[in-house]
């Protein structure tokens, strides 16, 4: 699949319109920030705005976490140690890495750490895949998507520490913060306090808030979710066939909660509605939550992805022997004779061998470029259920500071919109005090994948106007657009609906050298940038613990040296 560069035009209302169309099958936290507006305690902390009150917008980040005591952050700290204290191989294994997304640069990483070289290929010119973005001609970024990184990230939390970049997540008061489509403009906030362990602090949070769900509903709720809370994992596990909206049927929930809560936890969690999500995915999201005193608490990368992130995994790659290489699109997989991969063929000609192989590129992706004698064994032919959801992020560049926001992502319970943020608010790069930047998830897209960008943005604006009804209007007669970006993945994460998970791989494939890698593959973080990281720690393990097998299949049919133009 080729990128189609980016399109630049003026609009006859001078608004500066410019698009990225990624490739059809292409890829949703500094500790203190000095940066605020002053405001008083008591509007910071009131659950909603009073009509004809504007809000003060205040930026300032909260201390990191102590995130250090939590069992599954022990755990993953236990896991990435595995590498660097591992007996070292006598020769480092060449692994080719196709795919430099969070999953291929996780793979990457601890593959070196493991005193390995890997060899890792992005087709694109940009690294990050689904945290892919760009600088336009303004200095400005605009990404694929708004990421937010939890405390319930243990993996992506103990990566950011062994980088030594933890700073460079801007931690926000533990809150969620819901828009009120009844009442415009106005915002109910479920806070979690600081002084209460889990799951206290989570139950406090929903039974303070009585804007959003009535005495019976919590209750009705609570006893839903007993099972859940009885039954642990294998419970979990067993809601896979059924969608959100079944199981509240089945569970006797109220729909006012599906209303209420679940359709913004959906198109946050998977860009997807209740009907069509596994009950699943949001018992695996609430689990963490719920157990995990700090599981809710969000932070914002300081920057964008690509120079903040991505950068100090490839230095730390290269530091320890390792290649990255940027525009070098895998075309074909070739095979020896016992069905084993020979080489990697890249679009410009270029053969690249090694003593193993690893997919790490998003399954659609995976699907294309699959040997055709590969396509009817069990593990491959799976995948044809899993499909990448399409998903559209917007950017939009106000002439103004909106005032009616928040320092933190906000759930817009909006018919067309997930998540939005502030990102003049919110990051640090992006920090501006005298126009709003809006970050926004277009979700459920598949509606509108197809659109036209100002159709697009005519329609977010719609949305925005309930949600700024005294600031935004939607003919710009209020504030108005300077510029905007708008992003388009077709097929971005798997998207989680009953019956995925027994069509999920693991990292280790029937055949021997060939590994994938990626958030649609076996781990338990299911579709997030946590799952992709942790997938990359499984398929570098795998590799690890096939050392001598691997060894012996080289020895045994040696390779001539590979060059990459």
């Amino acid at each position: 699949m080729n990128l189609v560069g980016l399109v630049s035009a003026v609009s006859p209302t001078g608004i500066t319109a410019q698009r990225k169309y990624l490739p059809g099958f292409a890829g949703s936290e500094c500790l203190f920030c000095p940066l605020k507006f002053p405001v008083s305690s008591s509007a910071r902390m009131r659950p909603t705005r009073k009509a004809g009150t504007p809000l003060k917008v205040f930026c300032k980040d909260y201390p990191r976490p102590e995130l250090e005591s939590a069992v599954n952050f022990l755990e993953a700290a236990q896991f990435s140690a595995s590498f660097r204290s591992g007996p070292r191989p006598d020769k480092g294994l060449q692994i080719v890495v196709a795919g430099a997304g969070l999953a291929g640069l996780s793979t990457a990483k601890y593959l070196a750490d493991a005193g390995h070289k890997p060899i890792l290929l992005e087709a694109r010119d940009v690294l990050g895949g689904k945290i892919a973005a760009w600088k336009d001609n303004d200095g400005d970024w605009y990404e694929t998507g708004l990421h937010i990184f939890f405390g319930a990230y243990p993996n992506v939390q103990n990566l950011f520490g062994e980088l030594g970049i933890d700073d460079r997540l801007q931690w926000k008061e533990h809150s969620m913060i819901f828009a009120m489509p009844e009442k415009p403009g106005e915002f109910s906030r479920f806070d979690f306090p600081e002084a209460l362990p889990a799951p206290l602090n989570g139950i406090w949070a929903i039974l303070r808030n009585n804007e959003m769900l009535t005495w019976p509903e919590k209750v009705q709720f609570a006893i839903g979710l007993l099972p859940a809370m009885v039954g642990g994992q294998a419970y979990v596990e067993a809601q896979d066939g059924l969608t959100v909206k079944e199981w509240m049927k089945r569970q006797g929930v109220p729909d006012r909660v599906n209303d209420e809560v679940f359709i913004a936890m959906s198109k946050a969690l998977n860009f997807i509605n209740p009907d069509e999500l596994s009950m699943q995915c949001i018992l695996i999201a609430l689990n963490r939550f719920l157990q995990e005193k700090h599981g809710s608490k969000m932070a914002f990368l300081d920057g964008n992805p690509p120079e903040r992130l991505c950068m100090p995994i490839v230095d730390h790659i290269q530091s320890l022997g390792g290649e990255v290489h940027l525009n070098s699109r895998i075309q074909k997989i070739d095979l020896n004779s016992d069905g084993t991969v020979n080489h990697f063929l890249l679009s410009n000609g270029n053969i690249i061998r090694g003593d193993a192989y690893v997919m790490a590129a998003p399954v659609d992706i995976v699907k294309l470029l699959l040997p055709q004698q590969w396509k009817e064994i069990s593990y491959f032919s799976k995948l044809e259920k899993l499909v990448g959801v399409p998903v559209i992020n917007v950017h939009i560049w106000f002439d103004r500071k909106l005032r009616n926001t928040y320092d933190h992502l906000l759930f817009s319970r909006s018919p067309l919109l997930s998540v939005y943020a502030d990102m003049s608010v919110t990051c640090k790069e992006y920090y501006d005090p005298n126009r709003s930047m809006l970050e926004l998830v277009f979700a459920p897209a598949h509606e509108w994948i197809s659109c036209s960008d100002s159709e697009i943005i005519d329609a977010t604006m719609k949305e925005l106007a309930k949600l700024f009804p005294d600031e935004i209007s939607a003919d710009q007669s209020k504030a108005k657009i300077l510029k905007y970006h708008v992003v388009k993945t077709p097929r971005s994460v798997y998207k989680t609906v009953p019956d995925c998970e027994p069509c999920r791989p693991s990292q280790r494939s029937p055949f021997e050298g060939f590994y994938l890698a990626g958030e649609y593959t076996k781990q338990k973080y299911l579709a997030s940038m946590e799952g992709a990281v942790l997938s990359g720690k499984l398929c570098a393990q795998a590799i690890v613990q096939d050392y001598d097998l691997l060894v012996a299949r080289s020895e045994k049919c040696p390779q001539p040296e590979m060059t990459i133009a």
